[in-house]
């Protein structure tokens, strides 16, 4: 029998190369220049528009290099048979169909080399069916590598192709010349000390912040890498300075590319640290291929305010920023490093969690901010708070722009639960289980709407088995056990570290540190202080013998939930166990009227709502009782939202609160329908009016409040709204298509309205949705595309106005000439001034300037 790895070689090229041409389009006259490589399946000819072959002839394709394979053997030395022959051509074909399907493009197809291409077509063709054997199986693979050798040669040989990688070049130099310049501008003459110091400190930001804390792997946590769990958000402004306009959207982690100074509102988990974490890692990569050439040459400067702000002490100086924070080459720090990197205009400051400081502190942060601000001009500021803790433009005296992290879409839901499970192990279809849950269920719907309740999610849903918790309370409760009790024993862990305590002791001990930070208005306690809540605790809980640091070390060591971020202090993981732990001995204690006395207090709403979640029903009744009758109106809200956390209610409460919601109803602004969406869920939509019982522009405050409640009922209550003829519904239902389930809502809402409308894109299945519907004439892209995509799948002829994203921008517009009807295209830029560009055929190009998003006229 002849040696099949060897049988691919014996098939002669000059045979070889004239059935792999057969499968692709030649080449037309021109270099084909695009500003971006095209993927292979473009160039294949079974799948182009004028099919020079048709799918049968990759079978004809595949049975030719079978028999040339054999007939080199020749016939004594055939390592199959003939209907193994049949099934090897049979493989081969169905993986060289594969070309018409990836989205690999040619540059990155001759990257990977003959063989990791050969892996990309096996992707998804699964052998079993052809029932190959071992000879079958060898000549199918060297058939495979064979074939992608002379593919891959054949794509480095042609025309378009060369002077593709020609222009890469020349863009990849440009963009090289650039990034030196930056760093020419950015860095100044420095002492060989500074240099040194400047090249561990960076070290040390990428270690220290380089992974990301997922809740629920392992059944307590997992370090994972930043660059592959990092989830890119989407932060909103306002449109021209009006609050109630509506909102333009871009990339989080591009807030600070075209204003140097945001203050960023999110609520609890929505993503505001990890955001922190990333611009550090990026600015301190020495990386200078992310695109953000705002971090090139910077400094990072990560401080928290729960770590910098300590009872009785002033906030640091620019000089005491490493020591603040407990960095550990603080000691290292040459004298007056921090200020010289301030002064050269290279810093990157992150001030994260102004709600995470007592109100009295507050006004003394914004005087040293200020004051930081004046001192060094020119440095990037990021400061990152909870939506209601400080007023609305708190910052902007100094300069502050703001923006808010939006909720994540059913898009960032479905990337992040996938990513979840691929990096715990699990199988890919627990995963889509729980999507189907979630998209099926408003409750669970509600739940996921930040990274932090989505790992909790998937935690759950795989250590359950598919049984999810349908309320926040049972959520959290079965967190819980997971973490508190469930996990050591799993793992058969016996506490070696600290003594070994009971689920109940050490919930109850958890509980008492939390209702102390919250009273005291807290996010972290000395060490010390913990040994004191702790040691009046243990006689009560039979622990008198126990000694109170072996205590402390268990609950540290074992339970997950606690952490010590510097020497001698200790806080929560996250805030967030911090107010259901709370709020649960608050309930115990029957703190009623101290948590209604400081329900105004946002540091204090989730405490109060999670109070309801704990209370019996008549504590729970007196708590909205109260609430409703504040007299003022977040009480009122409060009392909303609280409204469903409890289980049983007396009617007359229920009403009494529904009542007070009425009086906002219909909101006035676009701020008090977020309010209203935020506190009333799926209760306002049975309140809102409907399209016909108001004006145009109170319609457009409706339409706003059920797009930010955002669950399966709001989408029904919207459908109502599909054929108002008032240009801003029209024009808000048209924007809100990403928060929804995409497909459905593009039949039941997008079908509906006239096409003039601008809609997002972030994919091509969203470009194909569109397409479905006829096209479209206004197509916001947002986030990286592909020039193939735009040119392939949107309608030409409908288009009017495109706009594409700053962060991905083009680098010719030549492809433009594919649209006929197109009269402008806006290019956010949030950086240059405006300026008008000529591309073919006559298109304007409009370059807003910063902080402009209006459409521009014809």
């Amino acid at each position: 029998m002849v040696d099949v790895t060897a049988l691919g070689a014996r098939v002669a090229s000059s045979a070889v190369a004239p059935l792999v041409r057969r499968l692709f389009v030649r080449d037309g006259p021109g270099a084909g220049l695009v500003d971006r490589p095209v993927r292979i399946s473009a160039l294949v000819s079974f799948r182009s528009e004028k099919r020079s072959v048709t799918p049968r002839d990759v079978d004809k394709v595949a049975a030719e290099l079978v028999r040339r394979a054999l007939a080199a053997a020749g016939p004594r030395e055939r390592p199959v048979d003939a209907a193994e022959a049949t099934a090897v051509k049979d493989a081969l074909a169905r993986t060289l169909a594969r070309l018409g399907e990836i989205t690999v493009e040619d540059y990155e197809a001759v990257g990977l080399g003959p063989d990791r291409f050969a892996r990309e077509l096996r992707t998804n063709v699964p052998l079993s069916p052809y029932g190959l054997g071992e000879g079958g199986l060898l000549l199918y693979e060297r058939l495979l590598h064979t074939a992608s050798l002379h593919i891959l040669n054949f794509l480095t040989q042609r025309s378009t192709y060369i002077a593709r990688q020609q222009t890469v070049q020349t863009q990849q130099l440009a963009r090289l010349v650039q990034a030196v310049d930056v760093l020419l501008e950015r860095l100044p003459s420095q002492s060989a000390e500074d240099a040194g110091f400047e090249e561990r400190y960076a070290d040390h930001i990428a270690d220290r912040y380089g992974t990301l804390t997922i809740y629920g792997l392992d059944a307590g946590t997992r370090e994972w890498p930043l660059d592959t769990a990092y989830l890119s958000l989407e932060a909103t402004r306002p449109q021209d300075g009006r609050r109630d306009a509506e909102y333009s959207a871009i990339a989080a982690e591009q807030v600070l590319a075209g204003h140097d100074q945001v203050f960023l509102r999110g609520v609890a988990g929505s993503g505001k640290t990890t955001l922190v974490q990333w611009l550090a890692v990026t600015a301190a990569s020495r990386a200078y291929d992310h695109g953000l050439t705002h971090l090139i040459g910077r400094v990072p400067f990560v401080l928290p305010m729960r770590r910098i702000v300590r009872p009785g002490a002033e906030l640091p100086f620019p000089g005491d920023f490493l020591r603040a924070v407990g960095c550990p080459v603080a000691g290292e720090q040459p004298p007056g490093w921090v200020e010289r990197v301030l002064r050269a205009r290279r810093g990157v400051l992150l001030v994260d969690g102004i709600d995470e400081i007592a109100g009295d502190r507050r006004a003394a942060a914004r005087r040293w901010l200020r004051e930081l601000v004046r001192a060094f001009p020119g440095n990037l500021w990021l400061v990152t708070s909870r939506p209601s803790a400080v007023p609305e433009d708190w910052l902007a005296a100094e300069g502050f722009g703001e923006r808010a992290l939006t909720r994540m879409s059913q898009d960032d839901v479905a990337t992040f639960v996938r990513r979840w499970h691929r990096a715990a192990g699990a199988d890919p279809a627990i995963g889509e289980s729980l999507l189907r849950s979630v998209r099926t269920t408003s409750e669970l719907n509600e739940l996921a709407t930040n990274p932090l309740m989505c790992g909790m999610l998937c935690a759950l849903h795989r250590d359950r088995r598919g049984f999810l918790p349908q309320d926040r309370r049972s959520l959290y409760e079965a967190a819980l056990t997971m973490l508190l009790e469930r996990r050591d024993r799993e793992r058969e862990l016996h506490g070696p570290d600290g003594a070994r305590l009971p689920y109940a002791v050490q919930v109850q001990l958890l509980q008492k540190l939390a209702w102390w930070l919250i009273r005291n208005g807290r996010q972290e306690m000395d060490r010390a202080e913990a040994h004191q809540i702790i040691g009046r605790a243990l006689p009560a809980l039979n622990l008198a013998d126990t000694g109170h640091e072996e205590v402390y070390r268990a609950l540290l060591l074992r339970s997950g939930l606690l952490r010590e971020p510097a020497e001698g202090r200790v806080d929560f993981l996250h805030r967030t166990f911090r107010d259901y732990l709370g709020a649960r001995l608050a309930v115990q204690e029957m703190d009623f009227d101290l948590l209604v006395n400081h329900a105004e207090l946002d540091d204090w709403e989730d405490v109060v709502l999670l109070a309801l979640a704990h209370a019996r029903p008549r504590e729970a009744e007196y708590i909205l009782r109260r609430l409703a009758d504040s007299g003022h109106a977040r009480g009122t809200l409060l009392a909303a939202a609280g409204l469903r956390y409890v289980a049983e209610a007396e009617p007359g409460v229920r009403k009494r609160v529904e009542d007070g919601l009425l009086t906002h109803i219909p909101p006035a602004t676009f701020d008090a329908a977020q309010e209203l969406a935020r506190a009333g869920g799926d209760l306002v939509l049975g309140l809102l009016p409907g399209p016909e019982e108001v004006d145009p522009r109170t319609a457009v405050h409706v339409v706003h409040t059920a797009v930010g409640v955002g669950s399966e009922a709001a989408l029904r209550f919207l459908c109502r709204f599909r054929d108002h003829h008032g240009s801003g519904v029209q024009q808000a239902l048209a924007g809100a298509w990403h928060l929804f389930d995409r497909d459905r809502y593009a039949r039941e809402i997008l079908a509906h309205l006239p096409r003039q409308w601008a809609v997002g894109v972030s994919t091509a299945d969203d470009l194909r949705t569109l397409r479905t519907l006829g096209g479209w004439e206004d197509v916001h892209v947002r986030g990286a595309y592909r020039v193939d995509d735009l040119t392939e799948l949107i309608v030409a002829e409908r288009l009017v106005h495109l706009t594409l994203d700053a962060a991905h921008p083009v680098e010719g517009l030549a492809w433009l000439s594919a649209f006929p009807g197109l009269r402008s295209v806006t290019v956010l830029t949030d950086t240059d001034p405006a300026v008008t560009r000529q591309v073919p055929d006559g298109v304007k190009v409009q370059l807003p300037a910063p902080d402009s998003f209006s459409r521009p006229q014809g």
